[in-house]
């Protein structure tokens, strides 16, 4: 069994996160969606409201797992006898971030292998970070997030709508 690791902050969960899940589905017999917990950092919403959101939105499948997870992905990958690691490449400097990150997992743990996906085009831009800020300037933001996700966002964020 195949078996990858989509790994992210997930805060908040996109249209484009969805979009690369159902990509990699056709890929891999098994896929985790980990949500990392990062403490230099601080989210919007907590692992657990992530974990939430993400089972809420995605549609239920067997082979999807959702979680958490802390610490460098290739030691996650090996507790879970994971052997990919699935990120998104939107962008060139996307691509640079990602290519160093694939290789310096590799260097930490050759066993496990990097596969980029490209999303679809209407989601090719788009990023949680540049939607939060949206959010609170009181922008539109309904075609990058699911519905519940965007009321969650709102409430936490921005003016009312």
């Amino acid at each position: 069994m195949v078996s990858a690791l989509y790994p992210g902050s997930f805060d908040p969960v996109t249209r484009g996160h969805l979009d690369l899940i159902q990509r990699a589905l056709p890929l891999f017999d098994h896929l985790t969606v980990a949500v990392a917990i990062n403490s230099s950092k601080q989210p919007t919403f907590s692992p657990d409201e992530r974990v939430a959101m993400l089972r809420e939105v995605l549609p239920p499948d067997e082979r999807v797992e959702i979680t958490t997870f802390s610490g460098l992905v290739v030691d996650f990958c090996h507790e879970r006898k994971i052997g990919a690691i699935l990120r998104g490449v939107r962008t060139v400097s996307d691509f640079e971030f990602e290519y160093q990150m694939a290789l310096t997992n590799r260097h930490l743990a050759d066993d496990v292998e990097s596969v980029f996906v490209m999303p679809s085009v209407e989601y090719s831009y788009v990023s949680s970070s540049l939607i939060r800020e949206i959010v609170k300037n009181g922008g539109d933001v309904s075609g990058f997030l699911p519905d519940i996700v965007e009321q969650r966002l709102r409430q936490r964020l921005g003016p009312p709508a």
